[in-house]
């Protein structure tokens, strides 16, 4: 397979992924992982597998930091798993009904009615609602960072292989 080949589907799947992060329909880290694995297996370079480590360490970081951020913040908070569920089974539904816009709509929605429904008072559900979302934005803006980069590594990685 042509090397010039191999590093535009590396650099697609890493958009995708990338994209994904932000996009719960698309994957996300995964597809990171998948580019950066079919740069280390043929981009024609032991350069490549340096890439992959150390890309993957930031993918790694990133997933880590995510669930780690946000299952804190959340249990602090005492807001159930189960809320954050449904507002992205509502996010998802959300992103077909109204187009990019339906994504936060939808979670956002979908996680206060699931918290009013488990305290019984608007103001509260509320309250907990937007914890919630600080901390599932948070936890997303520290996995995009770490997302962006992997992507950034392997941008300097096959720049690194044509013009190096």
């Amino acid at each position: 397979m042509p090397t010039e080949l191999v590093a535009a589907l590396s650099i697609v799947l890493v958009v995708i992924g990338v994209c994904g992060i932000v996009v719960p329909v698309l994957p996300g880290s995964l597809a990171i992982l998948a580019g950066l694995l079919v740069w280390a297996i043929w981009g024609g370079s032991a350069f490549g597998w340096w890439v992959l480590g150390i890309g993957a360490v930031f993918v790694l970081a990133g997933m880590s930091a995510q669930y780690l951020i946000t299952g804190r913040r959340l249990k602090a908070r005492e807001i159930p798993s189960r809320s954050v569920v449904v507002g992205l089974v509502c996010g998802v539904i959300g992103l077909f009904v109204l187009p990019f816009l339906g994504l936060p709509i939808g979670f956002t929605v979908g996680l206060l009615a699931s918290e009013y429904a488990r305290v019984r008072n608007l103001r509260d559900a509320a309250s907990t609602s937007w914890a919630a979302l600080k901390s599932v934005g948070l936890g997303m803006l520290v996995e995009l960072s770490l997302a962006l980069a992997a992507a950034t590594t392997l941008l300097v990685g096959v720049t690194t292989h044509f013009f190096g």
